[in-house]
């Protein structure tokens, strides 16, 4: 069994029509997963109905073993820990470190404790200067890790960015994207990234493909951007990297298969030693 197991799952916010619509899938522990989709897709939906802050219409949601409901609602959120799109909306003290202990104070974990957890994860997302410093002084990408420093702080088994992304400038996505990473490699956490961002996907383990409200294609990064054409059916893209990688296969430069930019730049370095 998956970390999260979805099955026949529906929502609608209103009786007209089905936003998730008979939506299945898994997600294995300790993977890096992401949903992509247009915009109205239900990504952002699926997000709230896992984390328990929507309640489902039909269908069922089990979180490592347990069935999300009224029952286990508590047990099962405090596995998981959710980023949203909008830092600022996240932000509760006065200073970073203040806004990390947020939630270990709600929990009372002694201020001995309280110290080691905040410096610890303010490490882990490159925040450690800025403790004594006010949230409205940081920059977008800045105030998302220390939103991200926040939620391990409590030391979640699933990790689920909502977006996490869409509000930041090119050099704060990417401080995002190297952070997601870096705990996916140096963490046992379970990640799943509700995303727009195709270079993201392309680094992720495993792609789930929503359109409106139904899954329609799973698989692994390759497996979903190999097929282009259902991909342009649902209004989504393959990387850059990929159509370089074309391109240059029309001019008759043959490149291993490269979804991700680091790869290409590697291939291109290789291809260009070996002239």
């Amino acid at each position: 069994m998956g970390m999260i197991e979805v099955k026949n799952l529906n929502f609608s916010y209103d009786e007209n029509s089905e936003t998730i619509d008979n939506v299945s899938f898994s997600v294995e522990k300790g993977t890096y997963t992401t949903i992509i989709g247009q915009n109205g897709s239900g990504k952002s939906t699926i997000a709230k109905l896992i984390a328990g802050l929507l309640e489902k219409k039909s269908g069922s949601i089990m979180i490592d073993g347990l069935e999300l409901n009224l029952e286990n609602l508590n047990q099962i959120r405090s596995k998981i820990g959710i980023v949203f799109q909008n830092p600022d909306n996240q932000f509760i003290g006065s200073t970073v470190r203040d806004d990390i202990a947020f939630g270990l104070e709600n929990h009372c974990v002694a201020q001995e404790d309280m110290d080691d957890i905040i410096a610890a994860n303010a490490k882990r997302v490159k925040m450690t200067k800025y403790l004594n410093q006010e949230p409205t002084r940081l920059s977008g990408g800045q105030k998302q890790r220390v939103a991200i420093a926040g939620v391990l702080a409590m030391k979640p088994e699933i990790l689920i960015f909502d977006e996490a992304t869409a509000m930041l400038d090119p050099q704060g996505k990417d401080e995002i994207k190297k952070v997601i990473m870096d705990l996916h490699h140096e963490t046992g956490l379970t990640i799943l990234s509700i995303t727009h961002d195709i270079d993201e996907v392309a680094a992720s383990d495993a792609v789930i493909a929503l359109n409106e409200g139904k899954v329609v294609m799973t698989g692994t990064p390759d497996q979903i951007f190999a097929q282009e054409e259902k991909l342009k059916e649902i209004q989504l893209d393959i990387p850059f990297s990929m159509k370089l990688e074309k391109k240059l296969a029309e001019r008759g430069v043959e490149l291993k298969r490269c979804i991700t930019m680091d790869a290409l730049l590697e291939e291109l370095c290789r291809l260009h030693s070996n002239m």
